[in-house]
């Protein structure tokens, strides 16, 4: 299936680079020098969709222009051993020509014979060797009249003597009027002296759009993550794994493919690279497909039990193995991997494991090979299958949380398999559930979670599979239902796992929150708090003081919550708590409700990290969520957009549409800080959009936010104060009511609403005054200054400005130096106006903030200073929207569309959209124009 789509037509995605170097070669061919070009990649990487390409290029040029005489050939292996088999299908569409130059050649006319060589060569399939006929070759496509294209596909099954003269004329092509394509599978059959373009993987980007392609009507976010990660950047294999999917992939019920269909293209192409293979080299294949990453030790000692060495560098040369950066081995493809052990015999692959079992056999092993040798031995049947299930089991326990190889839910799901039926079966699977679920993978999750609904077992294990599947209707934003399951899982755990069932409290409580149903979360609290004891352990009672303090913010007690959440915030750096990502983000949450932004930034920061290390990808858009409120804290807000940018792409794969909606919150407040208008709209309608339909008020609120910000830095108060009432309410959460009210003072003092501005700013003094944190006491003590009479505003702005050389946020710095300024200039005082403005103004020009370096202008020239631009840049500032201006200056750069795109989070599409209203806006009619003028 050719991927033959994109923005523009005849567009291959993700292969903008190679594309345009092929249209290159034939054009220069076109103008009468030609070249070559040898394209390299494995098994479906697109290289026959690159031929067409150039092909459809070379025969639709403009009508004055000479057309192309197109000439393809491909090698196909049961032809390699065939002699100018691959010149015969080259030179078929000029048949003619050589049957009138075979006729010349035996009417012993000159000028013919080199034709006629040629034409002998095919009818009898035996040639004379050397130059001449090589050069008859290249004299017959020199004298076509006309331009020539010359592709030639599988070059590695070509037969020597095509191929040799094909490559002949290849390397004279820069002097006529001939462009030459060639494309093979494995570099190790071209020649090593002709111009290579090898065909990377398509990025995570291209691969999705592929994807959409190929399914209009669209895929779970998680699915089709799971089909990018299981194609490596295949386009054949996108293909094939779309065109493979059922109803129950669709629905979430069966996990998704991880390979290509069995006795597809691909598969077959690469189980035939694989039989090629001398059978001591397919035999170490087996052993490295049987356990990717192995270490060379182990490989060496099981190549030393077969053919030595030589076996090894085989497959090494071969291109089939290759080394890893850590040192060990693996195949050369995922999916190369998954051939090589299921076209093996299961006798034969029995054996590797066993063999692989007895190699990792012995005292000095760690942990995690440990782990890999019950693997084996299980995957050998080498036992009986409890015994082998209790290894297994045993051994994930001790193995590093990092190791990447066997990933855990498959060693439980093995376990799982040799278990009979009953209890320990079904604990099995539920284990296995939470680690798929941990890696990002919910639909194996679920798929698991779904075989113990077959079985019959106890309240514990069925509350254990619920905390699972709460989660996951949690993170796909059923909070309803989601709360319901949490709930009724911690009561069945509360006899034997409390630390679990608490936890599950904890996650309930979350639910409640993100729907914004503050009664309910309150009921929780009150439920954990009957739950207090003595000898409860230290991770379970932060959990406890968690709950109670984010209950009393919630109720408005700020000062009581204040005790919880300090305790909470210290005692998540003792040990175990530090190694916890989801306890470090309790503590993040209690010092971000303390005003303890640095502090919430440190331990946010380190539940990434962690999230990252333990593989724990389901978690990370929720540790980057936290981890973006401390950035917004103080002020970050370019990280900011690179952690919301990360986290919408993370929750898209893992099917988080709350976190997703979240996201594209604060990627819209980013959007709006900048003054992009367009993108700000955009993404607070997306995530208003998500957030309504999955109950997540939260996301709604960050949303219209956004959008409320927009609106201050337009003028546009009287909208700013409409919006602000909804966020505002006592319902909302309080972090996204302390980021309003600033917001809502200032509106609805410009708008008059002077009660109203009074009734919001009673929340944020409590609450300030409550944590002590400069950057929200310097927010309060400007509200107050634009309160207050006009004799007292300036006592009050002083305040507010001493507050925040104590903070750490720039941005608001500059926005209360910016009212400051024009009350200074109202107040006739233009030269101390000028001061703050200046300072303004350069804040606001660092962040790239542009409506409100529009104000901070503004104020300086009623101030009664002539601001001076900054040259073209400045000029092309004032005629482009932020967006056309933030694309005109990554284009300046040397950004391509794609890439422009990708950064942006926008569509190739429009950004060519884009680009023709600034090129039309600043008189410019290219790049290089473009470049010299902001240059």
């Amino acid at each position: 299936m050719s991927y033959l789509t994109g923005a523009r037509s005849g567009a291959l995605r993700g292969r903008d680079k190679e594309s345009d170097a092929l249209r290159a070669l034939v054009d220069r061919a076109r103008a009468g020098a030609g070249g070559c070009l040898l394209l390299l990649g494995g098994p479906g990487a697109g290289k026959t969709a690159l031929l067409d390409l150039a092909a459809a290029h070379a025969v639709t040029g403009a009508p004055d222009e000479q057309g192309f005489l197109v000439l393809r050939t491909q090698g196909v292996r049961g032809e390699t051993h065939l002699p100018y088999a691959g010149l015969h299908a080259l030179l078929r569409p000029i048949a003619d020509r050589l049957d009138a130059a075979d006729a010349a050649l035996h009417a012993d006319s000159v000028p013919a014979a080199g034709s006629g060589m040629l034409a002998e060569a095919l009818r009898t399939g035996a040639g004379a060797g050397g130059l001449a006929l090589p050069a008859a070759l290249l004299r017959l496509l020199q004298t076509a009249g006309r331009p020539v294209l010359v592709c030639a596909d599988d070059l590695q099954w070509l037969d020597a003597p095509s191929r040799e003269a094909i490559c002949f004329v290849a390397r004279r092509a820069l002097a006529v009027p001939v462009a030459v394509l060639l494309a093979s599978a494995e570099p190790g059959t071209a020649p090593g002296d002709l111009p290579p373009l090898p065909l990377a993987p398509l990025d995570e980007r291209a691969s999705r759009q592929v994807l959409d392609d190929l399914v209009p009507e669209g895929l779970p976010g998680d699915l089709r993550a799971a089909l990018v990660r299981a194609a490596r950047g295949n386009p054949l294999a996108l293909a094939e794994l779309a065109g493979s999917l059922t109803d129950a992939h669709r629905k979430g019920s069966a996990p998704p493919p991880e390979t290509p269909p069995r006795g597809g293209r691909l598969w077959r192409a690469y189980a035939d690279r694989l039989r090629g293979l001398p059978a001591d080299t397919a035999d170490l294949v087996l052993l490295v497909a049987a356990d990717p990453g192995i270490d060379a030790v182990t490989l060496v000692r099981a190549a030393e039990s077969r053919s030595g060495l030589a076996a090894l560098e085989a497959a090494e040369t071969a291109g089939v193995v290759v080394e890893s950066p850590d040192g060990g081995f693996d195949l050369a493809d995922p999916i190369l991997r998954h051939v090589a052990y299921a076209e093996a015999s299961l006798a034969r692959r029995r054996a590797a494991h066993r063999l692989l079992a007895s190699l990792l056999d012995g005292v000095s092993v760690g942990e995690h090979q440990r782990l890999r040798r019950a693997w084996h031995r299980a995957a050998a049947l080498d036992g009986p299958p409890d015994r082998l299930a209790e290894d297994l089991v045993r051994a994930l326990a001790a193995a590093p949380k990092a190791a990447a190889f066997p990933e855990p839910f498959r060693v439980l799901e093995r376990a799982a398999e040799l278990t009979g039926q009953g209890e320990a079966k079904a604990a099995r699977l539920a284990a296995a559930a939470r680690y798929a679920w941990q890696a990002g993978q919910p639909q194996r999750a679920r798929s698991l979670l779904s075989r113990i609904d077959t079985l019959a077992v106890g309240a514990e294990v069925r509350a254990r599979a619920e905390l699972v599947r709460g989660s996951l209707e949690l993170r796909a934003g059923k909070t309803d239902s989601a709360c319901d399951t949490l709930l009724a899982a911690a009561e069945r755990l509360l006899r034997t796992d409390r630390e679990q069932a608490v936890r599950a409290l904890v996650r309930a409580g979350e639910a409640s929150y993100l729907a914004g149903d503050n009664r309910r979360f309150l009921a929780i609290a009150r439920r954990a708090e009957t739950l207090r004891r003595p000898d409860d352990d230290h991770v379970t009672r932060l959990a406890l003081e968690y709950l109670a303090g984010m209950a009393a913010t919630f109720r408005g007690r700020h000062r009581e919550a204040t005790a919880s959440l300090r305790r909470v915030a210290t005692g998540v750096m003792v040990t175990p708590s530090a190694g916890s990502p989801s306890v470090l983000v309790w503590g993040g949450v209690a010092n971000l409700l303390l005003g303890n932004g640095a502090d919430a930034l440190t331990l946010a920061s380190r539940a990434v990290e962690l999230a990252r290390a333990h593989g724990a990808v389901a978690s990370m858009p929720q540790m980057l969520e936290i981890l973006i409120q401390a950035q917004l804290w103080s002020g970050r807000y370019d990280a900011l957009a690179v952690n919301a940018m990360d986290g919408l792409r993370l929750a898209q794969e893992t099917g988080r549409a709350t976190s997703g909606a979240q996201h594209l919150a604060w990627l819209a407040f980013t959007a709006a800080v900048a003054g992009d208008e367009e993108t700000c709209a955009l993404r607070a309608a997306r995530a208003v959009e998500l957030a309504a339909a999955h109950g997540v008020s939260v996301a709604e609120a960050l949303g219209t936010l956004a959008l409320a910000h927009l609106d201050v830095a337009a003028n546009r108060h009287a909208d700013a104060v409409n919006r602000l009432r909804t966020v505002a309410r006592t319902g909302d959460p309080l972090v996204v009511r302390v980021m309003a009210t600033p917001l809502l003072v200032e509106s609805a003092v410009r708008t008059g609403e002077l009660a109203q501005a009074r009734d919001a700013l009673v929340m944020l003094d409590r609450w300030a005054d409550s944590t002590r944190d400069p950057d929200r006491l310097a927010l309060a003590a400007r509200c107050h200054a634009l309160l207050a009479p006009p004799a007292e505003a300036g006592e009050r702005f002083t305040q507010a400005l001493e507050l925040h050389r104590q903070g750490a946020c720039a941005f608001e710095t500059a926005r209360t130096r910016l009212l400051y300024g024009g009350v200074l200039r109202r107040s006739r005082r233009p030269g101390a106006a000028r001061e703050h403005l200046h300072g303004a103004l350069e804040t606001f020009e660092r962040y790239g903030a542009r409506l409100w370096s529009e104000h901070a202008r503004a104020e300086l020239r009623a101030a009664g200073e002539s601001v001076r631009p900054s040259g073209s840049r400045s000029e092309a500032g004032r005629l482009l929207t932020a967006q056309q201006f933030q694309i005109a200056t990554l284009v300046a750069e040397g950004a391509t569309n794609r890439e422009v795109a990708a950064r942006l989070f926008i569509s190739p599409r429009t950004v060519e959209h884009h680009l023709r209203n600034i090129f039309a806006r600043l008189g410019v009619r290219s790049r290089v124009e473009l470049t010299r003028l902001l240059s």
